[in-house]
């Protein structure tokens, strides 16, 4: 079936749909810091790297001069004072090695797409790694089966 609206009016119509991200599985991690009293964490508290400190490639080659502007993270969950960064990836849009999935149709779209995904997600642990942050990152699936090796890892990372 043919798409009723032009490339454009398309484009309009999906760039005003919100992401409601991945709260459930965020809600369940914080569940589970308050159940075993972990405290000092926010929910996505943006945090401004300026890029003169990093020494990451640039996502866009063609800009020649560095960027002014800072690289912006927000983490799913912040530990301000520890400066600690947990990010609860979510198997489908990551591309978790043991569930991750492809959808049947488009599959160039869907490769690149998730590809794009995992190179944003070293470029964000390597941009927060060389500002001092240590970043821990948790698969929705992990969270799922087995939270409390989640809290462990959070808690080792103290």
């Amino acid at each position: 079936m043919a798409d009723v609206f032009s490339k454009a009016k398309r484009s309009e119509v999906m760039s005003r749909i919100r992401s409601r991200g991945n709260q459930a599985t965020e809600v369940v991690l914080a569940r589970l810091l308050r159940a075993h009293g972990i405290t000092g964490w926010r929910r996505h508290l943006q945090l401004k790297i300026k890029n003169s400190k990093l020494k990451i490639p640039k996502p866009t080659p063609r800009l020649q001069t560095p960027d002014p502007r800072p690289f912006l993270v927000r983490p799913d969950f912040v530990f301000p004072r520890r400066k600690l960064a947990v990010f609860v990836d979510g198997c489908f849009w990551h591309g978790c090695p043991r569930h991750g999935t492809q959808p049947q149709g488009n599959r160039a779209f869907w490769r690149k797409k998730f590809a794009t995904n995992r190179a944003r997600d070293r470029r964000v642990n390597r941009a927060l790694r060389a500002t001092g942050w240590r970043v821990l990152r948790i698969w929705e699936c992990t969270l799922k089966k087995r939270p409390f090796k989640c809290v462990e890892r959070i808690r080792k990372n103290f």
